[in-house]
């Protein structure tokens, strides 16, 4: 025999005592890999290297259409909301056509009006450009405002548990139990009809919500393996609820952020469609705009249907990207 030849298998020797021969001898070219073998330990090596969490979310997105097209929907709304006065062709509830307007009859659209004035003598398209920074303005302030008073009472139960969890619950408990659009009014009638108040008033509503979902998440997050063994590490349990369970279950709770936009951009319209919005005629917004047009209903039906349309598809888009990004985290929904 050569001393090129691999040996045979001693007598008594098994399939793992030959492992550390065969790993020799493959690294010394006397045994040749198979080509797929080759193959898949080159996609295994691609795979170790891994992305983000977020990394791999973005990608997800990417290649959604929900996504994208929610996307482009929410940038329209944002760009139209940002550059109202430079897009917006007259300054917002301008009554300088007021004397074209009739008990019966409104002006047909002209070049100088494409969509017509409204009850009021304004030119249509600029009051629902700046509807939309109106719209804009009040659901992010108030779905930022609910975030936030959400996740704390969402991580003092999650955190520290026991009496806290059961209190804080509670309380959340009571807060659900309300209709969102009930205890909006409920706020907003008793804090007066200004900005604020609106906000505020949308926020109460959303602050259940968050505060339920964070608290979930860090619960699930809490019974993981890289917390245990933290814990057996002799980390203290602050430092590992805040350095890494908090951060890891917020994934979930920006997603319904979101989604809370969509609904938050209803209820603003609703609450106007009540008499609680902004006092103020100068401010245009498309909930006063359905209700400032119901008595033309019949002979002026676009003065209604452009505001609910514009409120409908901006809650779509948001409604689009929120669900897109909701499975673009959800590992289960990973294809």
């Amino acid at each position: 025999m050569s001393p090129d030849e691999p040996r045979p298998p001693a007598s008594g020797a098994t399939d793992t005592d030959l492992v550390p021969d065969i790993a020799v001898a493959t690294a010394a070219g006397l045994i040749q890999r198979p080509p797929l073998l080759v193959e898949a330990m080159g996609d295994v090596a691609a795979d170790e290297e891994g992305t983000s969490l977020w990394k791999g979310a973005l990608q997800r997105l990417i290649r959604n259409p929900s996504a994208i097209i929610g996307a482009a929907i929410v940038a329209a709304f944002v760009l139209v909301a940002i550059f109202a006065p430079v897009l917006a062709p007259y300054e917002p509830a301008g009554s300088q056509w007021i004397r074209e307007i009739t008990p019966y009859s409104l002006p047909p659209f002209s070049p100088e009006h494409p969509l017509g004035l409204d009850p009021f003598g304004s030119d249509l398209v600029t009051q629902l450009i700046f509807g939309a920074r109106q719209s804009l303005i009040i659901g992010v302030v108030s779905t930022l405002l609910g975030l936030v008073g959400g996740a704390i009472l969402g991580g003092l139960a999650g955190g520290f548990g026991g009496w806290v969890d059961l209190v804080v619950m509670r309380l959340v408990d009571i807060l659900l139990s309300i209709p969102s659009l009930l205890l909006a009014v409920s706020v907003a009638a008793v804090m007066g009809r200004q900005p604020l108040a609106i906000m505020l008033a949308i926020a109460a509503a959303q602050v259940p919500v968050f505060a339920r979902l964070l608290r979930g998440s860090m619960l699930a997050e809490s019974r993981k393996d890289y917390v245990l063994a933290s814990v057996s590490l002799g980390l203290r349990r602050r430092t590992i609820t805040m350095s890494h369970v908090l951060p890891n279950s917020l994934g979930p709770v920006l997603v319904q952020a979101t989604l809370s936009l969509a609904t938050a951009i209803i209820e603003v319209a609703a609450l106007s469609y009540l008499g609680l919005g902004d006092p103020d005629p100068a401010v245009a917004e498309w909930g006063r705009m359905l209700v400032k047009a119901q008595d033309r209903l019949q002979s002026a039906p676009h003065l209604t249907l452009l505001p609910g349309l514009c409120i409908a598809i901006t809650a779509l888009g948001f409604t689009l990207l929120g669900e897109a990004l909701r499975e673009a985290l959800d590992p289960k929904s990973r294809r």
